[in-house]
This record gives C-alpha cells, sequence and structure tokens, in this order.
C-alpha cells in the first residue's frame, strides 16, 4: 500500500512517519510529486479541513491519502483559536507570533483558569468517495511563559500535567505515546491494518 501525506508541514510528517514507519506502506510525501494541489482549508471545522485535504490529494495522485488538521481549545477563551490555530496571529505568520498572541490574550487568567485542549482529527480518503475520519484529544493547560524545545506549534506553552512537562520538553516517542496527533494515529493504523489483513487487498 502506498499512502501519501496530505500536508506540507515538515513536523507533521516527522511524528506521522514515526507511528506508522513499521507497517508494510509505502509513505509518500509532497517532495515525491512534482506537483502537489494545497486546497484550501476552507472549512468550519477540524473534520471539514482534513477532510477537504484528504479528498483533494486522493483525486490528484490516485492513492490513500492521510490529512489532518489540529487545533487548540482553551477554556478561557470560549474554545479559541481552535479551527484557526495556524493563523490565531494572523496569515504567513510563526509558531512564536501565535503562541506568544496567545500568552498575552490570557496575561492576568490564573493557572487553574487556563484549562485547554488539543484537538487533531485526521482523515484517511482511500478514495475520494471513501474517507474514514478519527480524532485524537489530549487535555492540559496553558503555562504562563513559553519553553522552546523541540515541538511546534503551541508545543511551548502547553503544560500535560500527568508527566510534568511541556509538549516541547518532550521527545518525539514520549509526545507520540500522549499528544492529541499520536493518539489519532493510532486509530489510523488500526485502519490501515485493517485494509491491509481485507480480502479486497489480496
Amino acid at each position: 500500500m502506498q499512502l501519501v501525506l496530505a500536508t506540507n508541514n515538515e513536523d507533521k510528517i516527522e511524528e506521522i512517519r514515526d507511528l506508522l514507519d513499521d507497517l508494510s506502506i509505502t509513505i509518500l510525501t509532497r517532495a515525491d510529486f512534482l506537483d502537489f494541489p494545497e486546497p484550501e482549508e476552507s472549512g468550519s471545522t477540524l473534520a471539514d479541513n482534513a477532510t477537504i485535504k484528504a479528498r483533494a490529494i486522493v483525486d490528484y495522485c490516485e492513492l490513500a491519502a492521510l490529512a489532518d488538521d489540529s487545533g487548540l481549545e482553551v477554556d478561557a477563551l470560549n474554545g479559541a483559536p481552535g479551527v484557526l490555530s495556524s493563523r490565531y496571529a494572523g496569515e504567513n505568520v510563526t509558531y512564536k507570533d501565535n503562541y506568544e498572541k496567545l500568552l498575552a490574550d490570557l496575561k492576568g487568567v490564573p493557572p487553574e483558569k487556563r484549562t485547554a485542549r488539543f484537538r487533531c482529527v485526521m482523515a484517511i480518503a482511500w478514495s475520494v468517495d471513501e474517507v474514514e475520519t478519527v480524532e485524537g484529544v489530549v487535555e492540559g493547560f496553558i503555562a504562563e511563559d513559553a519553553v522552546v524545545g523541540r515541538g511546534f506549534g503551541y508545543d511551548p506553552v502547553f503544560f500535560y500535567p500527568p508527566l510534568k512537562k511541556r509538549f516541547s520538553e518532550m521527545s518525539l516517542e514520549e509526545k507520540n505515546r500522549v499528544s492529541h496527533r499520536g493518539l489519532a494515529l493510532q486509530e489510523v493504523r488500526t485502519l490501515i491494518i485493517d485494509r491491509l489483513n481485507s480480502p479486497m487487498q489480496g
């Protein structure tokens, strides 16, 4: 089976490869194609956007495609930035721009009110008409400052209580065990394994 990752984000590609590389599949990325669609993420939900991206790539490549859309939901901000997480501070901004805006917006909010969750919806398109979605959610808190390490996005400010660490302080293996994307990818693994074992694949 060949699976095309419907993302231009190298950080996401690294995390996805880490969790799927041991399967009997060939993972392809934008680097394997001369031209790669960049569909507009015009959906109102994470699931909408993941499905839009997966469908666009399966239509272009005629190979199974995996897409995700992830968002950070902060309770004190009524669930913002949510579906707009990647462009919270505007268009064409850096990870730092986004998390610094978030910290500014939460200035003065006490620690116990800084509850938040990362949500990831993954869509795997076997064809344009056959798309399955799964979701992973992880609960935590927004710290009062940033600790830059590995990771990306809002990882420097997202504190995960069970490990007493921010996502940016975790190894890739630690993060993939507990993160929203890691949890969603465990579900994706099951879908792929079921597909590989299907008589239709024989």
